[in-house]
């Protein structure tokens, strides 16, 4: 029994459980008998990218064969079907322990329900590639950014990196900055916000909490108002998940393009894809051989052309 109506684009769960008279067939064919719509390439692709699941385990092939009882899930995102890889020019730094790169947005940094090919992590071991007597690859992931988010992200890619990269992490060694456009510029101009947040059920996001969450601090402040809109500098002094999302929502000025934390998806004539966010800057010293690194990536398209339009000008 289908749940939904299935419809590329629109994010959806369906939940079936097979009957006799579908078992035996192979789940690709299961799934488009139970759901008419959806036609068989469509149910193959979502197989392969990781967003089918049977009787809890997620399955990566169409061949797998359905029995009476089995109850299957399958994930949609609504994003296209095309599995993401890194290109060279992503590749900001790489040597034997450590690899830095330039997340595009719009691309999952861990596996989710709905796909594992594609995510960023799937993306990482595709580009590392195998190790002889293992597995996967060693991959020490120590900091996440947000689907919508783009920008600087460091990985440990050696046995020797990852205990020294979490330390960095969680003693809060290393400086991480992000631009931000926002609907309102914040008053005071330039501020700390400080908040215990936890992720609440009611409204699926995080929220400042007086009892149950964890110690959040941001820094912010701002660079050019135009108006309403405003671009910030924002510098995270804990990574706590949506941080600079919630925060910059509760204090009243949420980012743009973050619908999620009442933030407009049409601002200055623009359609916007996305939360105006942007990881452009991180220094840290190298877990193993203790080099100071920085790195900083000008903004992305999306984000340039919305500042260009909103502070032509006050530049």
């Amino acid at each position: 029994m289908k749940q939904k109506t299935y419809q590329l684009g629109i994010r959806q769960l369906f939940r079936i459980t097979i009957q006799n008279a579908a078992s035996g067939l192979r789940l690709d064919q299961a799934l488009c008998d139970e759901i008419p719509e959806l036609s068989r390439t469509e149910a193959r692709k979502i197989i392969d990218l990781g967003g089918v699941h049977l009787d809890g385990r997620r399955v990566g092939t169409c061949f797998t064969s359905v029995k009476n009882g089995m109850q299957i899930e399958m994930f949609v995102d609504g994003l296209p079907f095309d599995i993401f890889r890194l290109a060279d020019e992503q590749i900001l730094y790489r040597d034997k322990y450590i690899l830095v790169l330039n997340k595009p947005a719009g691309i999952d940094t861990q596996p989710t329900p709905s796909r594992y090919k594609g995510t960023l992590y799937d993306a990482l071991l595709a580009l590392l590639g195998p190790v002889p007597g293992r597995k996967k690859p060693e991959l020490g992931m120590v900091q996440r950014l947000d689907r919508g988010t783009s920008g600087l992200m460091v990985f440990s890619i050696h046995q020797s990196a990852h205990k020294g990269l979490s330390k960095i992490f969680l003693e809060h060694l290393v400086d991480k900055r992000y631009l931000a456009l926002v609907e309102n510029a914040p008053d005071p101009a330039t501020g700390e916000i400080r908040s215990m947040l936890a992720r609440s059920r009611k409204y699926n996001r995080m929220v400042s909490v007086e009892h149950g969450g964890k110690d959040a601090i941001t820094r912010y402040q701002t660079k050019i108002t135009c108006g309403a809109g405003a671009l910030l500098e924002i510098e995270l002094l804990t990574g706590r998940s949506h941080q600079i999302r919630a925060h910059m929502s509760e204090s009243g000025s949420p980012l743009l393009g973050d619908s999620l934390y009442g933030g407009v998806m049409n601002y200055a004539e623009l359609s916007l894809a996305r939360p105006m966010l942007h990881a452009f800057h991180l220094a840290f010293k190298h877990p193993v051989t203790a080099e100071p690194l920085t790195f900083d990536l000008p903004m992305p398209t999306d984000m340039q052309r919305l500042n260009d339009k909103l502070f032509a000008d006050s530049i």
